[in-house]
């Protein structure tokens, strides 16, 4: 009979999944908090979301200390960093114990729609919450070495040309800066343009013409959008990482230039990295 009381509890306790709350400051730290009446050491698990096909290999925890009443608090430090991927969150009732899912609850995010306003050191460690698409908290993590932020592309109606400003954290340009568009499974196939810096040697735009990158070749094809901040230096990716949105490939969505036959219109990828879509008209 006790077994099965216990048995009934734990099924309740399933039945009412607590929602947990988060608040992110300037500095990337998150605080935790949620509503928990019983549990015995409780715990916050992250996991890095393995690959399809891959095993699990990334765990995080944290401990659940009170905060008053029935309130349980856990912070994630800005460091160390997040592996880059997208986390998922779960509680744990005690250490060992089943892993549950959590529901969001309210998210403070306000610290985030500015962070591009902000300069970050290298590695550059960005960490943004979101619900899934099944209704659970998550975490969208990047972690570079540099990283490009892409900060406006302006498209003129009419014309074929598109310029994109972008603003360098965790490196500056010096001689040799160059922007690069790589042909995706081009087998080395590029473009290379010019980067006109700005301001402090971080701010820099450039432009690149829809009918160049539309000829040669046939079929739908996508150029990814890269910076060499200097010659002989890594790429760095162009990307829009720096505020609260965790998925911009459907929210951010540009026109299209019409170059003969051709579409070409830039996209933000699922990883939100810059892109440049050259497909056929229909």
């Amino acid at each position: 009979m006790q077994r099965d009381a216990e048995g009934t509890a734990t099924r309740a306790q399933r039945a009412v999944r607590p929602r947990v709350g988060c608040t992110v400051d300037a500095d990337g730290r998150i605080t935790f908090g949620l509503r928990l009446p019983s549990a015995s050491r409780p715990q916050l698990l992250l996991r890095l979301r393995p690959k399809k096909g891959q095993p699990e290999k990334t765990l995080h925890l944290l401990d659940l200390e009170p905060a008053g009443g029935e309130r349980r608090r856990a912070v994630l430090e800005p460091r160390p960093a997040l592996a880059e991927g997208r986390w998922d969150v779960y509680l744990l009732r005690e250490p060992g114990a089943e892993r549950e899912r959590l529901r969001p609850g309210l998210r403070d995010l306000r610290s985030l729609v500015d962070g591009h306003v902000r300069d970050r050191p290298s590695p550059v460690a960005v960490r943004v919450p979101y619900v899934t698409k099944d209704g659970y908290l998550a975490l969208r993590a990047w972690l570079r070495t540099a990283h490009a932020e892409a900060d406006g592309i302006v498209v003129t109606a009419g014309s074929t040309t598109m310029t994109v400003r972008a603003r360098l954290h965790g490196a500056s340009l010096a001689e040799g800066a160059a922007v690069r568009l790589r042909l995706r499974g081009g087998d080395g196939v590029a473009r290379t343009l010019g980067a006109r810096a700005e301001g402090d040697g971080r701010d820099f735009s450039f432009t690149f013409d829809c009918e160049e990158l539309a000829t040669g070749g046939g079929g739908n094809r996508v150029w990814d959008v890269f910076v060499r901040p200097a010659a002989q230096a890594p790429l760095v990716r162009v990307a829009r990482l720096l505020d609260d949105v965790a998925d911009r490939k459907e929210i951010f969505v540009y026109p299209a230039a019409t170059v003969g036959a051709a579409l070409v219109r830039p996209y933000y990828t699922v990883d939100n990295d810059l892109a440049v879509e050259v497909r056929t008209a229909d």
